[in-house]
């Protein structure tokens, strides 16, 4: 065996678990109606990076979250995903997961706190907020 035959069995491998968590993220959402939809999500978008965009220039922050928060939003602007925008349902399936993560990550270390004195949308949509990343007690 030579290495082109290593190099396409190991790029054929990453393929096919490729493939298998695509399928699986797929199999979630459709059997998770509780979460957060794409239309709700849809209408999130301009508070939540307004939301964003307030966490990172918060310099009450810590630093480690405010990076976090620009390379969550250099990566929500970035034309390359780990899933591809155009496949339906799961296409931004990614970056939803991607910003539940990092909110999740910003609440624990600096509590709701800041997440509610940044928040530019509606108490509803915070509600909603705060169930895509996990902290809230009951759905909205």
């Amino acid at each position: 065996m030579n290495c082109w035959d290593a190099a396409i069995a190991v790029a054929g491998g990453v393929v096919l678990i490729y493939a298998v968590l695509l399928v699986l993220l797929a199999l979630y959402a459709r059997h998770h109606p509780e979460t957060v939809g794409m239309k709700e999500a849809l209408r999130l978008l301009p508070h939540l990076l307004a939301l964003l965009r307030r966490l990172a220039a918060d310099r009450t922050l810590p630093r480690g979250i405010r990076v976090r928060l620009v390379l969550l939003l250099v990566y929500l602007a970035s034309p390359m995903d780990l899933v591809p925008d155009f496949l339906p349902v799961i296409g931004y399936a990614d970056d939803v997961i991607i910003v539940a993560l990092v909110l999740r990550s910003v609440i624990r270390k600096a509590g709701k706190g800041p997440l509610e004195q940044h928040w530019p949308g509606t108490p509803a949509g915070l509600a909603l907020i705060q169930l895509l990343a996990g902290t809230a007690a009951t759905a909205p």
